[in-house]
């Protein structure tokens, strides 16, 4: 088990979504938390609450993750201030939701900044910390979308699918290192009940259905408490394994039948 309590745990776009709620939880489970994000106001009005709350006093710093100079700083800083962190959720995200040709390249490249390579630059600031102590977790925010592509996400999928890869050999590299004793855990939900992914659908709501963001963070908190290295939401989400099997055009067929490729049809976001 891995416990929250008396433990840094510090989380990445805390100030809204699911990272809010994650931040709530693992301080009502006795954790300091370091809240990250771009969001000043969000991350003060947060640690606010949780203070009035009567939780362990919770400490936030403002840091731009698409980046790198301005994440190692703020690395640097929270280690002075704080001291090693013992669980690292890499939660920020972000997503344009256009077909590529309507994709700057601005756009491109702040999507794989904060959604791939931010989790190479945290976890290389934090990562020492833990090997010293002899113990850690790292938490790896992924999605869905990492596991299947489909119409205006390319950018987003490329990105998730790449943050798959990236716990997947983070995993086996800490065992073959012999660092049994940090673990890591991947998240691939569905689409999510918040802002960030306003207008999409499902044509299966009980199949696939648009997550409540409370369900997803107590699933989160509860899998690494559990030390599970993979957590898929909603359970239907395993099929897309199997399904892989399939010829190109036959999985295509499928995947379409499920709805799935129509998901983004309607997309708005934060902006919609």
């Amino acid at each position: 088990m891995t416990d929250f309590a008396g433990k840094n745990v510090l989380i990445t776009g805390a100030a809204s979504g699911i990272g809010r709620l994650m931040a709530q939880k693992a301080a009502a489970r006795g954790a300091k938390v370091i809240l990250w994000d771009i969001n000043q106001p969000g991350l003060e009005t947060l640690c606010e609450q949780l203070e009035r709350w009567g939780y362990v006093a919770a400490a936030y710093q403002q840091c731009d993750l698409s980046d790198r100079a301005d994440i190692q700083e703020t690395a640097r800083r929270t280690l002075a201030e704080h001291g090693p962190v013992d669980i690292l959720i890499n939660n920020a995200g972000i997503v344009s939701g256009k077909p590529l040709l309507e994709l700057t390249d601005e756009a491109i490249e702040r999507t794989f900044d904060i959604n791939t390579l931010a989790l190479f630059h945290m976890t290389r600031c934090f990562l020492p910390g833990m090997i010293q102590k002899g113990s850690g977790h790292i938490v790896t925010i992924a999605s869905a979308g990492g596991l299947i592509g489909v119409p205006r996400m390319t950018d987003y999928s490329a990105s998730k699918f790449a943050a798959i890869g990236f716990d997947e050999s983070l995993r086996v590299e800490l065992k073959r290192l012999g660092h049994r004793h940090i673990r890591t855990t991947v998240v691939c939900p569905y689409f999510i009940n918040t802002g960030m992914f306003k207008g999409v659908k499902t044509r299966f709501s009980f199949l696939l259905p648009i997550m409540e963001p409370d369900e997803v963070a107590n699933k989160i908190i509860g899998a690494v408490e559990h030390n599970k290295a993979r957590l898929l939401m909603p359970p239907f989400v395993l099929a897309l394994f199997p399904t892989r099997l399939l010829p190109p055009a036959l999985f295509d067929e499928v995947v379409t039948f499920f709805g799935i490729n129509h998901t983004m049809d309607d997309f708005k976001g934060r902006d919609g």
